[in-house]
């Protein structure tokens, strides 16, 4: 059995495709995580979708933005931009049964693999949550996505307001906040608050922010995650984490890491992609 995580696939269905052929993915024995935005920019939405719900459990993902971009869209809550490929989702004949699969998959996801949690959002985890709050924080979203509130959510969901978190938050406020951290966060200011204009790699960094895994005092620094959304990064790896996001509808690469019997035993592999989207 191996375990795999994916970066970002935003419906370029056919570099995933052979990106398993080449990890050699078998669904009776291998476990694959997608880190999110598996919709949107690509040509291929609907496909990835439908390759995830036919491997039946041995393919699992978690929601990126883009992911829940698709769900306001479909509910009419969120016009297109110019960049958006999503028709192919709402205009299919199972559009119903593709957005209800999405509605149920998580906001973040962990895995034990030799003695240590491994903990994978599609963005980023807030400066003061620990694993099992930020699993606690995600499923507050969950919950509301597989609700009859979820249309109430997704008009509420779009705004960069509250950038702070507070545990006292209450309400869209809070379910805001939570999915700005799991599923847009990049940089923040020295206290903390989230920068929701900037994407620049890590040695452009704009004077005043941070990566949010580099703020000091990180709860979660012990703990080992795996994130996507920040193609800029490329295919950062530290010891405690690892950035999976190669941008790959960009013309870059589709990337995955398949791991040993520990968490720290990595092997990165990719295939290169097909430019769907032109930068800027």
């Amino acid at each position: 059995m191996s375990l795999y995580c994916i970066g970002d696939i935003q419906g370029c269905d056919s570099a995933l495709g052979r990106l398993l052929t080449k990890i050699g993915f078998s669904p009776s024995r291998d476990t694959v995580y997608l880190l999110g935005d598996l919709v949107n920019r690509g040509p291929e939405s609907a496909q990835t979708l439908r390759r995830c719900i036919a491997a039946d459990g041995s393919i699992q993902a978690i929601l990126g933005n883009h992911d829940l971009h698709l769900l306001a869209a479909a509910d009419g809550r969120r016009k297109f931009s110019r960049r958006d490929t999503l028709l192919d989702v709402l205009q299919a004949p199972d559009a119903a049964q593709l957005l209800e699969w999405v509605r149920q998959q998580p906001l973040a996801r962990t895995h034990t693999l030799g003695g240590e949690r491994l903990l994978m959002v599609h963005a980023g985890v807030h400066q003061q949550w620990d694993l099992d709050a930020t699993l606690r924080h995600a499923a507050e979203v969950e919950a509301v996505l597989r609700s009859d509130g979820l249309s109430l959510f997704l008009q509420a969901m779009y705004g960069n307001t509250p950038a702070q978190w507070d545990p006292q938050l209450r309400g869209m406020e809070r379910l805001r906040m939570i999915t700005n951290v799991l599923t847009r966060m990049r940089f923040c200011h020295a206290d903390g608050s989230l920068d929701f204009d900037s994407t620049e790699s890590l040695a452009e960094a704009p004077e005043g922010l941070t990566a949010w895994f580099d703020l000091p005092g990180r709860a979660t620094a012990g703990t080992t995650i795996a994130f996507g959304h920040w193609s800029t990064l490329g295919d950062l790896q530290r010891p405690h984490l690892l950035a999976l996001d190669t941008g790959c509808v960009w013309g870059g690469c589709l990337s995955a890491v398949r791991f040993g019997n520990t968490l720290v035993e990595r092997e990165l592999i990719h295939v290169d992609c097909e430019q769907a989207q032109q930068p800027g």
